[in-house]
């Protein structure tokens, strides 16, 4: 089989950021609604989804479960479920490409069935460990047989009766609440997570939509505790996905950083358990307005207002990194054109993503001329003080395989003088695939 070729590109700005813009949708949004609408009873209809690898892998992965899902010619995508507990053997492997959240969720929706399903995924998804979802699923009675260090590939045998169980997260996952709660669903009785940090809050918000019997209380000691009862009927939904945040990051960033700047991003998830990176850009002092506030599909929507802004460093409170997480590499890059110092702290989870994210921004913005000190949970970074960054030169920044580590360094090259030559942009489709050609619309490219 061949293998294609890698895609380097240099980014360097043609001019500034002007105009209005729409990111793709939300790809947590996405990844759930082909999930519920998959296990719902009926047709759920789903507009604005992200066409993106990783939802693209798990489309695929419910249709070879028996789901029939099939895009329409305005766009929109429509599930045809198999109700909760009718998930069907897959004939072969499923692909998981570059996704993470897919091959945890989908663990997690087998975990309760009685399947045997095997999952793979490419050099960079067989890096990052699965034992996170491994224990909580073992408890609940599936069985399973990876590769050495919990990776992929993996095979999972669904438990035949699963028991429901009750989960403290000793570290805040959306993703790992996320495949309790999923595998919750094809169990009888109550299952329960506790959160004691809360995480982004997608799937408790979708599977209420769905119908799904679930309440959510505040303990005593200020933990999210969730309760989900098992074995509901589903109701199919409408629903339209709003613009992803994480993808919205990177114009905003980019459009803070490169002088002249004025756009406005569009219909953008404001989510509070998503949002924390445009408070921290803010208290940087960061432009961004919110225009025209509204809810969609359950979620706070609206279009933010951006320019370009002195930003000045700060101590970024870890108590917001699970409201951000996947958004530092790109706030890494807002830092490193900051005036003074950005100390960030709290980041373990940036080492186990698609690269060691702490590790891979610190090599590949001192590459780029910024002045970066590694610490074993984050980064402190000394701003050019809005002053261009050197740039690379003809030695590219080496992405790991990693769309948020591409795209970040994509930003970092539209605030340089030389510009920034990436190894490989084909890792940017698996979020993001219109990211080259939304920067060219915008003027900067």
């Amino acid at each position: 089989m061949s293998i294609a070729p890698a895609l380097p590109r240099r980014f360097v700005a043609r001019g500034p950021l002007t105009g209005r813009i729409r990111v793709p949708g939300d790809k947590s949004i996405s990844h759930r609604s082909i999930m519920l609408g998959a296990l719902a009873v009926g047709e759920t209809r789903v507009a604005g989804l992200l066409e993106g690898e990783d939802v693209m892998a798990t489309a695929a992965a419910m249709r070879a479960m028996g789901a029939q899902i099939e895009r329409q010619a305005n766009g929109d995508w429509v599930v045809a479920g198999v109700g909760v507990g009718g998930l069907l053997q897959p004939a072969g492997a499923l692909d998981m490409g570059n996704s993470g959240t897919s091959t945890r969720l989908l663990l997690g929706l087998v975990a309760s069935h009685a399947l045997t399903v095997c999952f793979t995924g490419d050099a960079s998804l067989s890096r990052r460990p699965m034992g996170r979802v491994i224990g909580p699923l073992s408890e609940v009675g599936a069985a399973f047989t990876a590769y050495p260090g919990g990776r992929l590939p993996l095979i999972i045998t669904g438990a035949q009766t699963p028991v429901p169980i009750t989960y403290r997260l000793p570290v805040a996952s959306a993703q790992v609440k996320s495949a309790v709660l999923l595998a919750g669903l094809n169990t009888p009785g109550v299952t329960t997570v506790i959160e004691p940090v809360p995480t982004r809050d997608h799937s408790e918000r979708m599977l209420h939509g769905f119908g799904a019997d679930l309440t959510v209380e505040t303990d005593d000691h200020g933990a999210r505790v969730i309760r989900l009862t098992g074995q509901p009927e589903l109701r199919p939904q409408t629903i339209t996905v709003p613009g992803d945040p994480s993808s919205a990051a990177f114009f905003v960033v980019a459009a803070l950083i490169v002088p002249g700047s004025d756009v406005v991003v569009e219909n953008v998830g404001l989510n509070p358990t998503r949002a924390a990176l445009f408070d921290v850009l803010r208290a940087m002092g960061g432009q961004i307005a919110e225009l025209n506030p509204r809810t969609v599909g359950g979620e706070p929507v609206a279009d933010l207002h951006v320019r370009a802004s002195a930003l000045h460093g700060i101590t970024v409170d870890p108590a917001v990194v699970p409201a951000m997480v996947d958004e530092f590499p790109v706030l890494f890059v807002a830092a490193a054109l900051a005036e003074g110092r950005t100390v960030t702290s709290g980041l373990d989870e940036l080492r186990v993503k698609e690269s060691d994210r702490i590790t891979a921004m610190r090599e590949a913005l001192t590459r780029a001329g910024a002045q970066v000190t590694e610490r074993a949970d984050g980064l402190i970074i000394e701003g050019s003080g809005g002053r261009l960054l050197p740039g690379t030169d003809d030695r590219a920044i080496t992405t790991h395989l990693d769309h948020r580590i591409a795209m970040a360094m994509a930003v970092a090259g539209l605030a340089s003088e030389r510009g920034v030559l990436i190894d490989d942009t084909r890792p940017i489709a698996t979020s993001f695939p219109a990211f080259e050609a939304l920067l060219a619309a915008t003027g900067a490219l």
